[in-house]
C-alpha cells in the first residue's frame, strides 16, 4: 500500500474501461472508439446506449428491437405518480424527486430476485430505468404546475417523447434532434463522481436501482451537477439588468466574480461537447428568432478569449456553457437542468456497472488515521 495521500483520489487509477476516453489536451471525447462528433451528428441516443451497453453499434434490426422495447417500458405506475404528486405539493427539488422516483421503481421490478452477477438481467433493469426516467421527470414537472401527467407515446424517440410529455406539444424536428444530441453528449464521461459512486455501490453487489440512485445523489451536489443552471441564471441576470452583456462581464470580472461554464477538471482546451452545442444553439436561434442567449454567450466568450486570454491559461468553455441556453430554448425549466444531465448519464452509469461487474472487486480504499492515540476511558461520573 502506498502512503501517498491523494485527496479526492485525484490522479489515482482505480479501474480500466473501454467505454469512454477523454483527451483533455486535444479536446477529444470518444465512446468505444467513436469520436463524439461523429456520434452526435450521425447516431441517436438509443444507438449510443446500445453501443455503451453492448460494445458495438446496433444493426437496423437490433436498433429497432432495442428502441421498441424501451418504448414499451416508459410507463410508470400509480404508486410512483402518487409519490411524485406528494413531492410536488412540498415543492421538492426535481433531483430529489428523481432520486425518490427511481428508488421506488424497484418495487415493480420483475427481476428483483435476479442474481446480481447476471449481467443480462442487469442490462434489462438498466433499460427499464433509463426508459422511465424521462417519464418521471416530465410527470413531476407537470404535477407541480397543477397539470395532469401525459402518458408516454410509442411513436416518438427517447428525446422527442420527453419534450412531448413535458410541454404537451410534439416537438419540432430541430428541437427533437437538438435534445437527442444533448443526451448523447452527456451519456458518459469517464470516472466522474456520479459514475464512480454508481460503481462503488454496485461493487458491493447491491441492485442496479441502488447504484443509479447513488449516482443521482452524487450528481445533485453543486460541485458536480448544476453548472449549466448557473450559466442560465447568469444569462437571465444579464437579461434583467440595464447593462449590455459586454459591460456586465467587465464589471463582474473587475469585481472579482467568476463566469460559470468556463474551465474543466479534465479539459485544458474547449470542451468538444461545447463546440457541438454551440451549433445547436445557433440552429434553435434561427428557428425561434430570439437571439438574446446566443448574443450574450458569444459576447462573454469573445471578451474572455480576446481580452482576458483565458484559453492561454488552460481555461476554456465547457459543455455547461452552452447547454443551459439550449435547454432554455427547448422550454425546459432551469431547475431541471441537472435532472436532464441525470437522464442522459444514467445510461453511462449502467454501462460502467455492467463493465465493472465483469471482473468485480469490492471498492474499499483506506484512510490514514490522524487522531489522538492512547486515550484512557474515564467513567461518566468522573468527567
Amino acid at each position: 500500500m502506498t502512503d501517498a495521500l491523494k485527496k479526492g483520489l485525484e490522479g489515482v487509477l482505480v479501474a480500466e474501461s473501454a467505454l469512454s476516453e477523454i483527451d483533455g489536451d486535444a479536446g477529444r471525447l470518444i465512446y468505444r472508439g467513436y469520436d463524439i462528433e461523429d456520434l452526435a451528428h450521425k447516431a441517436s441516443y438509443e444507438e449510443v446506449l446500445y453501443l455503451l451497453w453492448n460494445g458495438d453499434l446496433p444493426t437496423s434490426e437490433e436498433l429497432e428491437s432495442f428502441a421498441d422495447t424501451m418504448q414499451s417500458e416508459r410507463h410508470i405506475g400509480d404508486n410512483v405518480l402518487d409519490t411524485l404528486a406528494a413531492l410536488a405539493d412540498s415543492d421538492e427539488h426535481p433531483m430529489a424527486a428523481l432520486r425518490t422516483g427511481v428508488s421506488l421503481l424497484s418495487a415493480a421490478e420483475p427481476e428483483s430476485d435476479a442474481d446480481p452477477t447476471d449481467r443480462d438481467a442487469t442490462r434489462r433493469m438498466g433499460r427499464r430505468i433509463v426508459a422511465k426516467i424521462p417519464t418521471i421527470l416530465a410527470a413531476y414537472d407537470r404535477l407541480r404546475r397543477d397539470e395532469e401527467p401525459l402518458e408516454p407515446r410509442k411513436d416518438l424517440s427517447h428525446a422527442g417523447n420527453f419534450l412531448y410529455m413535458l410541454t404537451g406539444e410534439e416537438p419540432s424536428e430541430t428541437a427533437e434532434e437538438t435534445f437527442d444530441m444533448a443526451l448523447i453528449l452527456h451519456a458518459d464521461h469517464g470516472l466522474n463522481a456520479s459514475t464512480f459512486t454508481s460503481m462503488v455501490v454496485s461493487s458491493t453487489q447491491a441492485d442496479l436501482y441502488s447504484a443509479v440512485t447513488g449516482g443521482i445523489g452524487a450528481l445533485s451536489g453543486p460541485l458536480h451537477g448544476g453548472a449549466n443552471q448557473d450559466v442560465m441564471n447568469t444569462l437571465l441576470e444579464i437579461d434583467d439588468s440595464e447593462k449590455d452583456s459586454l459591460q456586465w462581464v467587465k464589471d463582474t470580472i473587475d469585481a472579482g466574480g467568476r463566469i460559470p461554464g468556463w474551465g474543466h477538471r479534465v479539459y485544458n482546451v474547449t470542451d468538444p461537447r461545447a463546440k457541438i452545442l454551440r451549433t445547436k444553439l445557433e440552429d434553435l436561434t434561427e428557428v425561434t428568432d430570439d437571439e438574446r442567449w446566443l448574443n450574450y454567450t458569444s459576447t462573454i466568450e469573445g471578451y474572455l478569449v480576446d481580452e482576458m486570454g483565458l484559453p492561454d491559461k488552460d481555461i476554456a468553455p465547457n459543455v455547461d456553457y452552452y447547454s443551459g441556453s439550449v435547454y432554455y430554448k427547448l422550454g425546459i425549466p432551469v431547475d431541471m437542468y441537472t435532472s436532464i444531465f441525470a437522464m442522459s448519464r444514467a445510461g453511462g452509469w449502467v454501462a460502467h456497472v455492467l463493465e465493472y461487474s465483469e471482473d468485480n472487486r469490492l471498492i474499499r480504499p483506506r484512510g490514514r488515521y490522524i487522531g489522538t492515540e492512547d486515550r484512557q476511558y474515564v467513567p461518566i461520573d468522573e468527567r
